[in-house]
């Protein structure tokens, strides 16, 4: 996810100066056990979901440590180094090097649930329109708009968000589709969902680690969406998700759960809710990891392991001419 997504939110709840409470000036060293000391360290006091996914990280500590020695190559350190990190099971955990960054894969958690191919061959004419990152046409006789969303990129603006849904404005419903959407910039979800609102809605709320503890949070804020002065869309929309539907791709999830034209069809998104932040290691490499929690309406944060789908459908690859979660969608709106 790119850097812009954690930095607009950290700022948007007003909790910037958060990052140098958290993250202190790093001490040079190239030593193995220096390094590790300092990384785990840095997670046992600020990763922000020890509880909700259940994981010991004393007993990670025992394990990996024990394969810390002297002389060890800067390859092998960072190996276990990087299989420290993937304990936390989330993406929004990394070390990079100038060599290698390390990544967990929570998208291979369930199967893939899309193919632009056979969307391109079986359901959108070849003269879809590309309206800035949207990929956009009719279906089912016009009575239908798809937008395809691929990623969150920070160029959402009035002028794209106009045209499409000028052109869709007398459909029964419109598809979103956000299956393998990893994230991105957090403007564009309210500037796309405020589109969808009538009025200032809540849609969740967010806190982020301030003590050493591992449930030290401030106190949740709560996240709005309110209404575009402009064109907005009325009638109901089916957002298809999956588990490569990830960070900004599962905040947008998230907040279709409070509004009541939005419906959300597919699997369970890859989660990623809590915004990441990191620092320098001793030797230089560089980390991030999750410091805050997205919470439902009830002040949960549950959804970090994923948003389920208000209904339930997944593609079967025995059959390359159909998408059955698309097909699931013109369903739901016809």
């Amino acid at each position: 996810m790119m850097r812009k997504l954690y930095t607009i939110v950290i700022i948007a709840l007003s909790l910037t100066s958060c990052e140098k409470v958290l993250f202190e000036d790093d001490l040079e060293s190239t030593n193995p056990r220096d390094n590790f000391e300092y990384l785990w360290n840095e997670c046992n006091e600020k990763y922000a979901y020890f509880e909700l996914k259940n994981i010991d990280w004393e007993l990670v500590k025992s394990e990996y440590s024990a394969k810390i020695y002297d002389g060890m190559t800067q390859d092998s350190l960072f190996n276990v180094l990087g299989a420290m990190l993937t304990e936390l099971r989330d993406d929004h955990t990394n070390l990079i090097s100038n060599f290698n960054i390390s990544t967990f894969g929570v998208n291979y958690l369930g199967q893939d649930n899309f193919d632009w191919r056979i969307i391109e061959d079986h359901y959108l004419s070849q003269d879809y329109y590309i309206s800035g990152p949207f990929r956009h046409n009719f279906l089912d006789n016009k009575e239908i708009g798809y937008i395809r969303f691929p990623s969150f990129p920070g160029t959402v603006d009035a002028t794209n968000l106009n045209f499409v849904l000028n052109r869709y404005k007398d459909t029964k419903g419109l598809i979103l589709d956000l299956r393998e959407n990893g994230g991105g910039a957090v403007s564009d979800i309210f500037d796309i969902l405020n589109r969808f609102v009538e009025q200032k809605t809540l849609v969740n709320y967010s806190r982020i680690k301030t003590g050493t503890g591992h449930n030290d949070f401030s106190d949740a804020k709560p996240v709005y969406v309110s209404p575009y002065n402009g064109i907005r869309y009325k009638n109901k929309v089916i957002v298809l998700v999956d588990r490569g539907t990830y960070s900004a791709g599962s905040f947008f999830s998230l907040s279709t759960k409070a509004l009541p034209n939005m419906i959300l069809m597919g699997d369970t998104t890859g989660g990623g809710l809590g915004l990441p932040n990191g620092g320098q290691l001793p030797n230089g490499w560089t980390y991030r990891f999750s410091i805050t929690q997205a919470l439902t309406l009830d002040k949960k944060p549950d959804y970090e392991n994923g948003v389920p789908p208000d209904i339930q459908v997944l593609f079967d690859w025995s059959d390359l001419t159909k998408d059955e979660i698309l097909e699931r969608a013109i369903t739901e709106l016809q």
